[in-house]
């Protein structure tokens, strides 16, 4: 069962798979925010090569370009409500991104679990079903955008409580992940970052993949081409912001862009 809705920049659904499909769960990265709230199933999520393992009614938070993929890890019917949305989103009643900290003061795949009380639990599913009820487009959108301000400020202040700054030691896919992520628009290739870690190229992507849910050059592929488009939308050159991405030839970066986002890098 799929309840979903689409409007401008934002995109909302509850999902109940009661079958799930490890296949269909592949890695993704938005141009958005994300909060994802795990009602039911046995799942674990990756997020930039950081493993979450999940509880019944697990808040996760997903900032624009941060790659991630839920993973199933045995078929019972699984539950998830979820909603993206622009980073400007509170933009015009809070210019200094206050409700929005939990996405833009945190580094890549760390602190995106968040711990709710249960009575913040109540809350966040109160939220997700109002914000789920199908009504006419003008209902439904102010709904969503009224109920996100609360979502917001809640996730806001769990964020605070919850930030986790002890460090732990990291596996080796949290090793590769960030390796990958420090040197993602230089001249690399996978012998070059599997002779890093002494590892053959099969035994790098196979980590590499156990840890994101893509192949590294996938994976870098994607982020370049989500950070290309950003810089795009701010008004860069195509060509310059081609080459700052990562792609040393354009037609290349035209062909993958055109691809991964149906449009022409010119026309987005």
């Amino acid at each position: 069962m799929l309840n979903e809705y689409w409007f401008e920049d934002f995109y909302i659904r509850h999902a109940i798979d009661e079958d799930p499909d490890c296949s269909l769960h592949t890695m993704h990265i938005h141009e958005q925010c994300e909060i994802y709230f795990f009602v039911s199933g046995d799942v674990e999520y990756l997020v930039e090569g950081v493993k979450y393992p999940l509880e019944e009614e697990s808040l996760m938070l997903m900032r624009p370009g941060e790659a991630h993929v839920a993973r199933i890890l045995n078929k019972e019917t699984y539950e998830r409500y979820a909603i993206n949305f622009p980073l400007s989103f509170a933009s015009d009643i809070d210019p200094q991104g206050k409700l929005m900290r939990a996405f833009t003061q945190r580094p890549l795949g760390k602190n995106n679990k968040v711990t709710l009380s249960e009575q913040d639990k109540e809350t966040v599913k109160r939220v997700f079903e109002k914000m789920s009820e199908q009504t006419d487009d003008y209902d439904r959108q102010l709904n969503i955008r009224t109920n996100l301000f609360t979502l917001l400020n809640l996730v806001s202040a769990a964020f605070d409580r919850g930030i986790d700054n002890v460090e732990r030691p990291k596996e080796m896919g949290e090793k590769v992940v960030a390796y990958v992520n420090r040197h993602l628009f230089e001249d690399i290739s996978v012998p070059d970052m599997a002779a890093h870690f002494y590892l053959s190229p099969s035994q790098f992507s196979r980590i590499f993949k156990h840890a994101t849910g893509a192949a590294p050059w996938e994976y870098v592929i994607r982020k370049r081409l989500t950070e290309a488009k950003e810089k795009i939308h701010s008004g860069e050159p195509v060509q310059s912001v081609a080459a700052g991405c990562g792609f040393r030839d354009y037609s290349s970066f035209y062909r993958a862009f055109k691809k991964y986002f149906g449009i022409s890098p010119v026309n987005s």
